[in-house]
């Protein structure tokens, strides 16, 4: 299917918040098609399947083909979306950016012969660096530098247009093409219905939904962009893979867009501190400048991540979760997370309005 009217998947997608709530692997794809898959692909004399759980959008596995390991993530959506080809696609121009991420063994995206797209990937034996947050052993120090270097890295990748990628360009060769001319046209896609949701669901006041279209508007002028430049737009520490100080490879582009270069470092600014996010804005002018106005196109970009976070917080129900969902901090719970975003989101508008530089986190 088309993303074209997609600002982010997990809320926009036509079954929104699919894949969200807790699931069981096996009940929804069985053991048998994903050999059906695999073995048609590769041919292997050997094939081992071990369910992994995931808390994303995806279905995963762990593979042993033939001694070789592998991770496998499975779209089984109603929407038959095959975007796992795209980001298949993109982690190769990622990759050649200089930036680690996993090597991809194959994918299929057509459902011919199983009813969901697949990808297999290399399988890396660390854990996500969320991990290690809650495990309370992560060096913040060292990998908010090493992710604000890639992020600097990856977005030296300039694709055409802006949002989603289209297939069918990459298909035939035309390279990294977003949907939509304008930058403003993909910011404001389904902006006025993600915050009418937030006001029927009681997260926002009508007064405060309108404060925040106001302060939107009053700085259209960030979203005139010329080019845009690669963004993953969903980076956080659960998708980067490594040891408590390191990061062995960045996972899960199947949200990347082009876009504005400060969307990606605003993202960190939805879960960390002021210190985290110094951190990270070194390690990115070790690679390359701050743009032009960085922090106003800095704030508007956290006030319009946070809008659609919270929308799939309300939607799917993660308020009611506790402190095993990946999201949740140890010894906190749901209504902590809600605390969490609604000041977070005040803190976006309230730096926005008044141009303020890092310390107003």
């Amino acid at each position: 299917m088309s993303r074209r009217d997609i600002y982010y998947w997990k809320c926009d997608r036509p079954a929104a918040f699919f894949g969200t709530a807790p699931r069981e692997e096996v009940a929804d794809v069985s053991e048998q098609q994903i050999r059906v898959a695999l073995t048609e692909y590769f041919q292997p004399a050997k094939l081992e399947l071990k369910p992994s759980a995931s808390q994303g959008n995806h279905l995963t596995w762990i593979v042993k083909m033939d001694g070789k390991m592998g991770f496998l993530r499975v779209e089984n959506g109603p929407e038959g979306d095959d975007y796992l080809e795209m980001e298949s696609a993109l982690l190769g121009e990622v990759a050649a950016a200089g930036v680690p991420v996993p090597c991809v063994f194959g994918c299929d995206a057509s459902r011919s012969n199983v009813p969901f797209a697949w990808q297999l990937l290399e399988y890396f034996p660390e854990p996500d660096l969320n991990h290690w947050t809650k495990q309370g052993t992560l060096d913040e120090h060292a990998v908010a530098y090493t992710i604000g270097q890639n992020v600097a890295r990856w977005q030296r990748i300039k694709p055409k247009g802006f949002g989603p990628f289209q297939i069918d360009a990459w298909r035939s060769s035309r390279g990294l093409c977003g949907w939509h001319k304008t930058y403003a046209d993909y910011f404001h896609l389904n902006l006025d219905r993600h915050l009418d949701f937030l006001e029927r669901g009681s997260f926002l006041t009508k007064s405060q939904r309108d404060e925040i279209a106001t302060a939107i508007e009053e700085n259209a002028d960030l979203l005139d962009l010329s080019g845009g430049c690669l963004v993953h737009k969903d980076l956080a520490l659960w998708n980067a893979i490594g040891t408590p100080d390191s990061i062995t490879a960045f996972i899960d582009f199947d949200d990347a867009v082009s876009g504005d270069p400060m969307d990606d470092l605003s993202l960190l600014a939805c879960f960390h501190d002021r210190a985290f996010l110094e951190r990270a804005f070194s390690g990115y002018q070790s690679e390359t400048d701050l743009p032009e106005k960085a922090m106003l196109r800095f704030w508007l970009h956290l006030l319009r991540n946070l809008i659609v976070k919270s929308v799939i917080r309300v939607g799917a129900g993660y308020f009611d979760r506790d402190s095993g969902f990946f999201l949740i901090g140890s010894g906190s719970s749901g209504e902590d997370l809600r605390t969490f975003t609604k000041v977070r989101l005040a803190t976006a508008l309230e730096g926005l309005r008044t141009q303020s530089d890092l310390s107003q986190l």
